[in-house]
């Protein structure tokens, strides 16, 4: 895929960080330019984003301003928009006796509402351009819910079915709609928060790690950059015929209930 997205724009939320991070850099590497909003921009990010000129703006994904003023900054820059990735997102467990509308609101508001929004803006460019591809991050919680986290896997339940149907919808427009499932990953501020929420963090480490029958017979978790080559090949002229596809990128998690060691 060297220089394959050379002269592309991509357009990535959530990108200082994690998945987004990792993306961001892999599209970079490969000739693309690219365009990075997140709620805060990390001082770690900037001699690697500077070396690959990877414009960073400020946009809270649940602003459909903010959505739209860094789609229209990309296509201003570039004169194109060619590749949406809406992967902003954060982490809820408990639950949903215990949870509040303004949790509710919260997590709906970024994991949801940010991901229509980006494709929204995103379809509305592509209709006007002959096509493009939108890559949302979803989870493996949205292939297979999960009791401790029901407000996160509603959530992430979603935006798989408005991957799908998005999909179906403007296909016509020869705009692709797929999304990456992944987890458990390791090195992303979602897993860290989560992490450092535990009275024992190496044993939480262990127990999402087991989980995942591939990751446990690897004793790791998943990391971001392998997340990164899936939305990568999902922006690929290799992926030209593929829509409407849910990737799980999570070492077997979402299959079931994994054999017992021994």
């Amino acid at each position: 895929m060297v220089g394959e997205f050379q002269h592309r724009t991509v357009v990535i939320t959530g990108g200082e960080s994690g998945l987004g991070r990792a993306a961001a850099l892999q599209f970079a590497k490969l000739g693309a330019r690219v365009f990075v909003g997140d709620v805060a921009q990390k001082e770690d990010n900037n001699i690697p984003f500077g070396g690959f000129e990877i414009a960073r703006r400020i946009c809270d994904v649940r602003s459909e301003g903010d959505i739209e003023s860094l789609i229209g900054d990309a296509v201003a820059a570039t004169g194109r928009l060619d590749v949406m990735v809406n992967n902003a997102g954060v982490a809820k467990i408990g639950p949903i006796t215990e949870a509040t509308e303004a949790d509710w609101d919260f997590v709906m508001g970024i994991n949801l509402k940010g991901v229509f929004f980006g494709c929204k803006h995103a379809i509305r460019q592509f209709q006007q351009t002959g096509g493009g591809v939108i890559v949302n991050t979803a989870s493996n919680a949205g292939l297979l819910p999960r009791a401790h986290d029901p407000l996160y896997s509603i959530s992430k339940l979603a935006v798989v079915g408005l991957t799908r149907s998005l999909a179906l919808c403007h296909s016509r427009d020869r705009v692709r709609v797929n999304a990456v499932c992944p987890g458990p990953v390791g090195d992303t501020g979602m897993m860290d928060e989560t992490l450092s929420g535990e009275a024992d963090p190496e044993a939480a480490y262990r127990k999402y790690v087991n989980a995942s029958p591939l990751a446990a017979a690897w004793g790791r978790m998943i990391s971001p950059e392998e997340v990164a080559e899936a939305i990568v090949y999902l922006a690929s002229d290799a992926a030209a015929m593929v829509t409407g596809t849910c990737i799980a990128i999570d070492g077997g998690k979402s299959l079931g209930v994994p054999p017992q060691a021994g």
